[in-house]
């Protein structure tokens, strides 16, 4: 038996590796709706709200959120609220008034009147292509920035460049093992 030795981790390989690991997680999103018409890709066939197309334009707005954020720091991840609501008013459902990046996020998860799965898979091409241009430009990865303030991120919490390209990696492939279910439950295919 020969012994397997692995080359030394350089940057430029560790780049390559989170750039091709994301490509594969987005292909297995994405691959999950070859063949959908529009009106296939808005159905949600189970129990939750999520449909297939809506999952695609989430994971592309977190990606590219999370992807200004590498470059701009925590002024790109910002959730103010509207004057006089709290966090407590958001989490009771009382609030007089909802911050429109809340409502945006809710209609990522949605296929809109006009939206159509052409036209959501492009942009999430988009988003893929200038990341990867953002990826390859950084000079460290271990860049660091601190979480802008939330109720679900730890007070005085930082990310680096690593740790940014790790959760949206996992984010993607989540969400792709959530699209497999939708796709299988919708007319029995599989993405694979």
């Amino acid at each position: 038996m020969t012994a397997m030795t692995t080359p030394p981790s350089t940057p430029d390989a560790e780049r390559a590796d989170l750039i091709a690991a994301l490509a594969t997680a987005r292909a297995a999103l994405t691959n999950t709706v070859r063949g959908l018409s529009d009106e296939q890709a808005g159905e949600r066939p189970t129990a939750s709200a999520l449909c297939l197309g809506g999952l695609i334009k989430h994971v592309a707005s977190i990606e590219e959120g999370w992807l200004r954020f590498v470059v701009d720091g925590p002024s790109a991840l910002r959730h103010d609220l509207p004057d006089g609501v709290t966090w407590a008013d958001i989490a009771a459902g009382t609030a007089r008034e909802f911050p429109q990046w809340m409502i945006d996020h809710q209609n990522d998860f949605l296929m809109l009147p006009g939206e159509t799965l052409a036209g959501i898979v492009e942009r999430y091409e988009q988003v893929a292509a200038h990341s990867e241009k953002v990826i390859l430009s950084l000079s460290d990865l271990s860049v660091t920035h601190p979480l802008p303030e939330a109720p679900w991120h730890e007070p005085g919490a930082v990310r680096s460049v690593r740790r940014v390209l790790t959760h949206v990696i996992a984010e993607t492939a989540q969400h792709a093992g959530h699209a497999d279910i939708l796709r299988e439950t919708l007319d029995g295919q599989k993405s694979t």
